[in-house]
């Protein structure tokens, strides 16, 4: 990318990461100075758990209580901007306003958290006394989906590159004495870190727990492993092309696996898509019309006869589709000539 579009991008991604760190220090900021501000109203330890009955059934240390939400905001924080600021997302507006709303969201759903953990805790003695938790648990999943959607709204203001067209590609000749395998993959850092996130705070509340410097117990420590095995899922993918199918397999493992028989298939093409197109990562849409998201660019797009369509984020796509093409003309001559 060239020129003036290139330059109006290159001159708000400046802009984009000088809001971004100031929304990320203004929420860091609250999260030290406001439990530091009541620090000599509030017992140590104090709740920062609740049952299903609304009253607090778990506990932990005021330092672990300042620190640890700072340390999951800068990596949060760093993770959203980090995947915002990327030159090809950066320059879509859909899949920037995306980012944009997750930072925003992030950081309304922790500083909500904190403030209601301290009202429910403020002048209360002893953390088994503090307030119970009913009409705050709506307030802390509404009010950040608002900040959120402002969010997006904001990362929709700037440039809005448009992609390529899809492009078929051009048919490759197929030796007929050789049996034609293609294989590619892709990783995501983001899923990657996402892992690393997942263990270490699962690490941190089972190292309290045993220590006895919080009492919310390992039931805490389940979300986190859980968000760790999907983050491993998410973190590749891998495509396998051979004259009798396409094979899709997910994660270090290569497990689970889509396998799609070549005959079901019309054509396939490369095109560039983003999470903020198909509604995030993961596995999106439905299935014959399904998107495969681990990271936003380059895909390989399938198109099967009945009119329904599968897309892989895969490296050198290009090459897939042609190979598919290729041994798709094989078995129907017609198609593609």
């Amino acid at each position: 990318m060239t020129g003036p579009q290139h330059d109006a991008v290159t001159g708000f991604r400046t802009r984009f990461l000088l809001a971004s760190a100031a929304w990320a220090v203004l929420v860091a900021a609250v999260l030290v100075a406001v439990p530091l501000a009541f620090a000599d109203r509030l017992p140590d330890p104090l709740a920062t758990h609740w049952g299903a009955s609304g009253r607090p059934d778990g506990s932990m240390t005021f330092g672990a209580f300042v620190l640890f939400p700072v340390v999951l905001w800068a990596v949060v924080a760093g993770l959203c901007a980090g995947v915002a600021a990327r030159a090809r997302t950066l320059a879509r507006r859909a899949p920037r306003a995306w980012a944009c709303a997750g930072l925003a969201w992030a950081g309304g759903f922790m500083v909500l958290i904190q403030a209601f953990t301290i009202a429910a805790n403020l002048d209360r003695g002893h953390w088994t006394r503090a307030a119970g938790m009913t009409w705050q648990v709506a307030m802390v999943v509404v009010a950040p989906m608002a900040l959120g959607a402002l969010g997006r709204l904001a990362g929709r203001r700037g440039p809005d590159v448009s992609p390529a067209p899809p492009r078929t590609g051009p048919l490759i000749d197929l030796d007929p004495r050789k049996r034609q395998v293609w294989v590619s993959t892709a990783s995501a850092s983001w899923a990657t870190w996402l892992v690393l996130v997942a263990l270490a705070a699962g690490a941190s509340i089972a190292g309290l727990t045993l220590t006895g410097r919080s009492s919310i117990g390992w039931g805490a420590v389940v979300p986190f492993a859980v968000t760790a095995v999907v983050g491993v899922m998410l973190s590749s993918v891998s495509v396998r092309v051979v004259p009798e199918a396409l094979t899709v397999s997910a994660g270090p493992l290569r497990w689970p696996s889509r396998r799609v028989r070549l005959d079901r298939v019309e054509r396939a093409w490369a095109e560039e898509r983003y999470p903020g197109q198909v509604g995030g990562w993961g596995y999106r849409g439905l299935p014959g019309h399904a998107t495969i998201m681990i990271r936003g660019g380059e895909c390989l797009v399938v198109r099967y006869t009945s009119g329904g369509e599968l897309a892989i984020t895969v490296d050198d796509a290009a090459a897939g589709a042609a190979l598919i093409n290729a041994l798709v003309a094989r078995r129907r001559p017609f198609v593609g000539r």
